[in-house]
């Protein structure tokens, strides 16, 4: 038995690159998916940011914002059809929300879609961005910015999966 479990063990270690099966075709392994193993999402930037606290107006370096010096006090996680304060909202990213801004031009389906979105999560921050935004949607979390054409683009789910709760101040309210 001893060594069958051996034989076993070092046949797991001797896998390589170029393992084959007893016909000689390329052996396949499923590997596990976890948080370490999980492939990026494609088209995630990312930043380094500060985190601190300002009752003054803030220039940030990206648009919208991703993290930094922000207001004391955070944005409620809603939808807004208006703009919110930049500083309030990267409050609320540091508390491990999600911030969606949009441009006004996109089509009204997809605004709802985003306001569907809002009230079914409880960190997820939607809000109209009036001018300069990079793209029709941002998704940005604390550190993270990803840039999409449409809501329909499978990666915005991703990224509210992904990076929900996970700004410096994780279970804080929103």
């Amino acid at each position: 038995m001893a060594g069958l479990m051996a034989s076993l063990a070092l046949g797991a270690c001797a896998a390589g690159d170029d393992e084959r099966t007893a016909t000689g075709q390329p052996s396949t392994t499923a590997v596990a998916v976890t948080s370490s193993t999980r492939p990026a999402i494609e088209g995630v930037q990312t930043f380094a940011v500060d985190a601190g606290h300002s009752d003054a107006p803030v220039s940030y370096p990206q648009v919208p914002p991703v993290g930094g010096i922000h207001n004391p006090v955070w944005q409620q996680c809603a939808f807004y059809a208006e703009p919110v304060p930049n500083e309030k909202a990267v409050h609320s990213l540091e508390h491990g929300a999600i911030w969606i801004t949009y441009r006004p031009d996109l089509p009204q389906g997809e605004i709802d879609l985003l306001a569907d979105l809002a009230g079914g999560r409880k960190l997820v921050l939607v809000s109209r961005w009036d001018s300069g935004l990079p793209s029709p949607v941002v998704a940005t979390a604390w550190g993270r910015q990803l840039l999409l054409q449409s809501t329909a683009d499978p990666r915005l789910m991703e990224f509210v999966r992904v990076y929900a709760n996970k700004g410096p101040e994780i279970d804080a309210p929103c």
